[in-house]
């Protein structure tokens, strides 16, 4: 939980799984979420019905043509039999077009609406937090965007079509039944009732299952993105036995929930077919005996048969109706719980501040912050950065350095105190001037699989090459993109992998450059390099840091030689600063990490 100044508290306890909302509340949720879903629903249903009359027109055609054509008083009426043969084909013909509309109608509105609700979905998972996204494995985050809502896909456009016709089909099948035979259709409804409270018992069971089977597919997709994406460490340690062991786990305990849904599925799948053929046989005996007495002619009892059919089908389909929705109201839980689990990095919107271009002043006003369930990594910090002005911060690992970064970019809020850019609280700063005016370049620049042009761009799409050409010639840069195979046009691979780690960290501050943010922020920009590519790297940051305002979070201490003023973070406090030359002659802190990393490194 975290507490600030503006705000009120804050719930970091991670992302919802919507578990608590029962079979219809959830559907309800989904439609309002997704409203494409019921758009001209009651056409569709109209379709879906007109396509049941032809179904239940056959049984009709079968009385009329058996005792009105072929049994008729004064023989067989073979033009009866051809009327009532053509209306029946009229019938088909009607049920087969009515069927492709209302096919296309769902699969439509299907799409529309869960493309729809992926966005939605994706957009709010990048709304959240760092802190909420690390409380779920990012393959179980991915499997809610993409396996989740397959298998809504699959309810919508084929147990949905089946359970609106089924729906019509008994309705229909069960007033022409009592049409033909009161007492039939009590014994058909009398068979039946006991089932329905069964279907609806086990619609929990099933549910609950394949709840646990959603949940079981997002820890294999975390399981199995882990060992691909961590291969190379995987090898390297020689731990594939216990990596293979870690995701035949995944596997199995997956195995085991969907064969635990599929057997509690099959209970009620194998209890609709016992009272299906149950019922077919008494209806047979009692309208056999009920024939023989002359209260049932001989076409009203197999148009009777056909209308038990007609009704038993649907029933038996429930299982598998029953199947597909409570797999699609698992997913659709697991989706809303991602939509509903709040922003806690919310941004203000209308109601924020647009801030004007120009160098940002910096305030730190008594900062606390803390990770979930642990001690604060910042203690009560206040720091003040004029414009222009170019502040190292340095520390221990763990220090709290990397925390202050994000903090100033607003990737995390602070439990108590405040952080002020020009003299407005950072969260009443409106996100696209945030993001346009302060830019953060992580440890890690992060490379898309595309080619070295675009990953340059990734941050301003429409800079052109010649404009890129330009920004790398201001930075020192043209001649290490000449030296790459294709130059601009060289792939860069998956995650930057055709690129060292020192080439990686030249395309983040080129991104940066290209941004022209008025507050940058480094987070140990040159950790990761050797000491030829960091001389680029530095010569780099000095061209983008000239004239704005920054903030290097430094590991190599090099860089705190060249910044206008040094901030040493202690146990997460701060507890000097001042200018490099006048921190080392003064002998504390920051003058023995400086002894150390120039002993380490020959200086």
């Amino acid at each position: 939980m975290s507490r600030n100044s503006a705000g009120p508290i804050v719930d970091h306890t991670g992302i919802g799984s919507g578990a608590e909302l029962s079979t219809w509340a959830t559907l309800r949720r989904g439609a309002v979420l997704s409203p494409e879903l019921t758009r001209g629903i009651w056409v569709t249903i109209a379709l879906a019905l007109l396509s049941t009359l032809g179904r239940v027109l056959v049984p009709l055609v079968i009385q009329r043509t058996t005792d009105e054509g072929l049994l008729a008083p004064a023989g067989p009426d073979l033009g009866r039999v051809w009327m009532w043969v053509g209306i029946a084909l009229v019938g088909v013909v009607v049920t087969a077009f009515s069927a492709y509309a209302v096919n296309i109608r769902l699969f439509t509105s299907s799409e529309n609406g869960l493309a729809a609700l992926r966005i939605r979905a994706f957009r709010h998972i990048h709304d959240l937090s760092m802190l909420t996204q690390n409380t779920e494995r990012r393959g179980s985050l991915v499997s809610r965007v993409t396996s989740d809502v397959d298998t809504i896909s699959a309810f919508v456009q084929f147990g949905g079509l089946m359970l609106v016709i089924s729906i019509g089909q008994i309705t229909l099948a069960t007033l022409l039944m009592v049409w033909f035979s009161p007492l039939l259709a009590a014994v058909v409804w009398a068979c039946f009732v006991p089932l329905f409270f069964l279907i609806r018992h086990f619609q929990g069971v099933v549910g609950r299952a394949y709840t646990r089977v959603r949940e079981r597919v997002g820890q294999l997709l975390g399981a199995i993105a882990e060992a691909v994406v961590g291969a190379s460490t995987i090898r390297a340690y020689a731990v594939q036995e216990r990596t293979a062991a870690r995701i035949d786990a995944a596997i199995e305990a997956h195995r085991a929930a969907a064969v635990g849904a599929q057997v509690r599925a099959v209970v009620a799948f194998t209890a609709g077919q016992f009272v299906s053929g149950l019922t077919t046989a008494i209806v047979l005996v009692v309208g056999t005996w009920m024939a023989v007495n002359g209260r049932l002619t001989l076409g009203e009892l197999l148009a009777f048969l056909f209308l038990v059919n007609l009704f038993t089908m649907p029933v038996q389909q429930a299982t598998e109706i029953l199947n597909e929705l409570q797999n699609a109201v698992a997913g659709w839980r697991r989706v809303i719980g991602i939509i509903d689990t709040p922003a806690d990095i919310a941004d203000p919107g209308e109601a924020g501040v647009d801030l004007p271009r120009g160098p940002i002043t910096v305030d730190v006003d008594r900062v606390t912050f803390a990770y979930p369930g642990g001690e604060p990594v910042l203690r009560d910090i206040s720091l003040h950065i004029p414009p222009r002005a170019r502040i190292a911060v340095v520390g221990e690992t763990g220090s709290g350095k990397s925390t202050l970064a994000k903090l100033l970019s607003r990737l995390v809020d602070p439990d108590l105190g405040r952080i002020q850019l020009d003299g407005v609280d950072l969260r009443r700063v409106r996100f696209d001037t945030l993001r346009s005016r302060v830019v953060l370049v992580p440890q890690e620049g992060f490379l898309f699989d595309a080619s070295l042009l675009d990953n340059l761009r990734f941050g301003r799409p429409e800079a052109g090459e010649e404009l890129i050409l330009d920004t790398l010639a201001e930075l020192g840069l043209d001649d290490w993109a000449r030296s790459l195979p294709l130059g601009l046009a060289t792939p860069v691979g998956q995650r930057g992998e055709s690129l060292s780690a020192g080439e990686r960290q030249l395309v983040a501050l080129v991104r940066a450059y290209l941004a022209n943010p008025d507050l940058l922020i480094l987070d140990e920009a040159t950790s990761a390099v050797d000491p030829a590519t960091e001389v680029r790297v530095q010569r780099a940051i000095d061209g983008l840091t000239r004239g704005r305002t920054s903030v290097a979070i430094a590991h190599r201490l090099s860089t705190a030689e060249a910044a206008d003023e040094v901030v040493v973070v202690d146990r997460g406090r701060i507890v000097e600063r001042g200018p490099h030359h006048i921190l080392v002659q003064q002998g504390g802190v920051y003058a023995g990490l400086h002894a150390s990393w120039s002993a380490q490194h020959g200086h």
